[in-house]
């Protein structure tokens, strides 16, 4: 958009149609109403004079507006933008919705940032319309709201599950934001809590919260689980052609999620939580590891335009790019992995997991760092070096010496890997393009992406391969997964000059 004119001028159009696409992207304050909508909404579209159009929810309730009890704006996917954009707004959007303002407040959020509370919150005023601490309660808020109507939990259970710090706080959130209490949000739900229709409701289990994730359509649901099956870890991960479940250390203790697809093409996601408090940041990391807050339509628009990959997002449309659980634990699968076999990584994991791992009902969590820094020699095999490096990486994670988080900055990030023993470009990109979530991450070094550019009539030799795919930017994180699914060949087993993906 190359102006503020032909900036609204363009988001107007969006709402004139009342284009789904831009759902979550952006909200329309109307100030003959005091409402606030998605660009969806349903409603008689307000005359372009009586619009302001603003990023966040947060920048909307700043300036005194209220959410749409129509089209519950709230309710839409989270943007595509935070993991798109590199900067300190984006990284700061990423923190916040994994709950770090509610561990660390907003001291802690900006040193992760590496700038004063002060200059951040003025940094993000200016950018977003709304400090960190508005930022995040808006936060809560869309959280609180999602739980209210999509389970059965008590209020008080929900008001700690969202963030807040007292049932009163969570009492005059709502009611600011929604214009409802809590009780009367819940009361709006579209359907009955039977798991069918359009509301973002689930089914009763006992012992479990089942809520529905939102997405924008179309999504490669086949292909995502098929991703997860292939590199599951037993006791760990259990995967199936439409379900993905796993044991997750969080901060407040272990958790358990599934994520399914209905046969109505819902996902749902099912947890258990050891702390209210980490509910929230659950959700947000589920939805990082499906890629949920993509826009393929977006993606397959731009990619589609070439013509040697417009055969393949005919084929796949929706592609997801698969996120990680934990940053921690990508870096250790992605370092096991290179230059082996899905099969011998996965082996090689479980043994890991299996034999420094905690055991929690029946099965495992992924071993702390400490513990693969310490004991991961006696269990690792293959060469020396690599098991120094694993064991080294992991000594520094535990450390701190190596930070990895979602809101780290690209260039920062991939540098401090770099710099570590045993950790190439292939595995620093590769955990970039899984951590962050940046969608424009290339591997031209990769034997499955060689093989499917060849497949598609792409240069595979890595100088001209990586020229070609420039031209895909800044979708080419989404341009590796389809030439890794269009890889024609099994992968060999070892490989001296290349490193392929395999975690």
């Amino acid at each position: 958009m190359s102006s503020p004119i032909t900036d609204f001028d363009e988001r107007y159009r969006a709402i004139s149609a009342r284009d789904i696409r831009f759902d979550g992207q952006f909200v329309t304050a109307v100030r003959s109403t005091g409402i606030y909508c998605r660009p969806s909404c349903p409603a008689r579209t307000p005359k372009p004079q009586n619009v302001t159009f603003y990023p966040t929810s947060a920048a909307a309730h700043e300036a005194g507006y209220r959410a749409c009890k129509r089209c519950l704006p709230e309710a839409a996917p989270g943007s595509s933008a935070w993991n798109l954009r590199g900067d300190i707004a984006a990284r700061a959007m990423r923190l916040i919705a994994s709950g770090v303002v509610e561990r660390e407040g907003v001291p802690g959020l900006a040193s992760r940032l590496g700038y004063s509370s002060r200059h951040l919150t003025r940094l993000l005023s200016v950018e977003l319309g709304a400090g960190p601490l508005a930022l995040a309660r808006a936060h809560r808020a869309h959280n609180a709201r999602m739980l209210l109507v999509g389970t059965d939990m008590p209020i008080s259970d929900v008001t700690f599950s969202a963030g807040f710090a007292s049932i009163r706080q969570c009492n005059d959130t709502i009611r600011e934001v929604f214009g409802l209490t809590p009780g009367e949000l819940r009361a709006r739900r579209r359907v009955p809590r039977t798991g069918a229709g359009t509301g973002e409701v689930g089914e009763e289990v006992p012992g479990a919260i089942d809520l529905v994730l939102a997405y924008r359509a179309p999504l490669d649901a086949e292909g995502i689980f098929s991703w997860m099956a292939a590199r599951a870890l037993p006791g760990v991960e259990l995967a199936t052609a439409t379900s993905f479940a796993r044991h997750l250390r969080m901060p407040g203790g272990a958790v358990w999620f599934e994520v399914r697809q209905e046969q109505d093409e819902r996902l749902h996601l099912r947890a258990r939580v050891t702390r209210l408090g980490d509910l929230a940041p659950l959700v947000a990391t589920v939805r990082r590891i499906f890629d949920l807050d993509a826009d393929p339509l977006g993606v397959d628009e731009a990619l589609s335009a070439h013509p040697e990959l417009a055969p393949l997002v005919a084929r796949i449309p929706g592609i997801r790019v698969p996120g990680s659980a934990d940053p921690h634990e990508m870096l250790i699968r992605a370092m096991v992995g290179q230059q082996i076999t899905v099969v011998a990584a996965r082996t090689a994991l479980t043994s890991l997991a299996e034999q420094l791992g905690e055991e929690i009902d029946g099965g495992h969590l992924f071993p702390t760092m400490s513990a693969i820094a310490e004991h991961g020699p006696d269990v690792l095999r293959g060469p020396a070096a690599r098991i120094r490096a694993i064991t080294g990486a992991a000594a520094a994670l535990a450390d701190g010496s190596l930070t990895l988080t979602v809101g780290d900055d690209r260039a920062a990030q991939r540098a401090a890997l770099l710099a570590m023993p045993g950790i190439g470009p292939w595995t620093a990109d590769y955990v970039r393009m899984r951590v962050i979530g940046d969608p424009d991450v290339f591997l031209p070094g990769d034997v499955a992406v060689r093989a499917g550019a060849a497949s598609a009539g792409i240069p595979a030799d890595p100088k001209p391969l990586t020229a070609w795919a420039e031209r895909t930017a800044p979708w080419r994180s989404y341009l590796t997964a389809h030439l890794w699914r269009a890889a024609p060949v099994r992968i060999p087993k070892k490989s001296k000059t290349t490193i392929k993906e395999l975690s």
